[in-house]
């Protein structure tokens, strides 16, 4: 995640939206208040829709405290191999065999209509920068506190988001982001925002490419930056990568 795994220090002046949760370990997670599965998959690092498969939840995938839901994917089931079915011996028919009837002509199915996304995961996504600055961090596969990228700015700075999509968590319960946004863009990519000084949306609102969502607020060490993450599938991806060049 971000560069340290302690509590997060929150901005000057301000309080947490909600406590710290600990740090997920194991294949097993019990849900605690102010928990949402969005979060719960971000800090564990998979997948959101797995989740949810692996423990029977369906949109709008709530959660309730005190649940515990499984964070790997369960054993596979081993079915024992069934016994050959007995054949029946059949006896000698001494009447004439008769012409097997011709088939009816199929009759031609019904087109069925094409579903409508329910997410715009259907057009390529266009990502800008958050925010305006240096980047002070980037991003290193396999490194836990190197999932994103760090840009380097004044307290205060607006924050925006890199692309059209949903808030799906708003708070500093995520160990290490301080003040943090996660916004989902379609099935496959989410987006989070991390250090802010305030946050101006909240969850379930729909934002706009380019809309200010935060205020830059300051790290862990002390400087004002932005912790910014993109995660295709649950798995974080460099930003660089899809980000237009400054």
């Amino acid at each position: 995640c971000s560069s340290s795994w302690r509590a997060p220090v929150e901005s000057r002046g301000s309080r947490a939206a909600n406590p710290p949760r600990p740090v997920i370990r194991g294949d097993r997670y019990r849900v605690q208040s102010g928990d949402t599965l969005y979060g719960i998959a971000w800090q564990a690092k998979v997948d959101y829709r797995s989740v949810a498969a692996w423990n029977g939840i369906r949109p709008p995938y709530r959660i309730y405290p005190g649940q515990t839901l499984r964070l790997r994917p369960p054993p596979a089931r081993r079915v024992p191999p069934r016994a050959p079915a007995p054949t029946a011996q059949r006896k000698p028919s001494t009447q004439q065999q008769t012409k097997p009837k011709a088939a009816p002509a199929p009759r031609p199915k019904a087109a069925k209509p094409a579903p409508a996304p329910s997410e715009p995961s259907r057009r390529s996504l266009g990502w800008r920068w958050p925010v305006q600055g240096k980047v002070v961090s980037r991003f290193k596969a396999g490194d836990p506190l190197r999932n994103g990228i760090k840009i380097a700015g004044r307290s205060g700075d607006s924050i925006r988001a890199a692309e059209s999509g949903k808030v799906v968590y708003g708070g500093s319960g995520l160990i290490g982001y301080g003040r943090l946004i996660i916004v989902k863009h379609n099935d496959k990519y989410l987006s989070a925002y991390g250090h802010n000084r305030s946050i101006l949306v909240k969850e379930g609102d729909r934002v706009t490419k380019g809309q200010k969502i935060a205020e830059m607020g300051v790290a862990n060490n002390g400087d004002a930056q932005l912790h910014f993450e993109i995660r295709r599938d649950g798995k974080p991806v460099d930003p660089l990568r899809l980000l237009p060049r400054p």
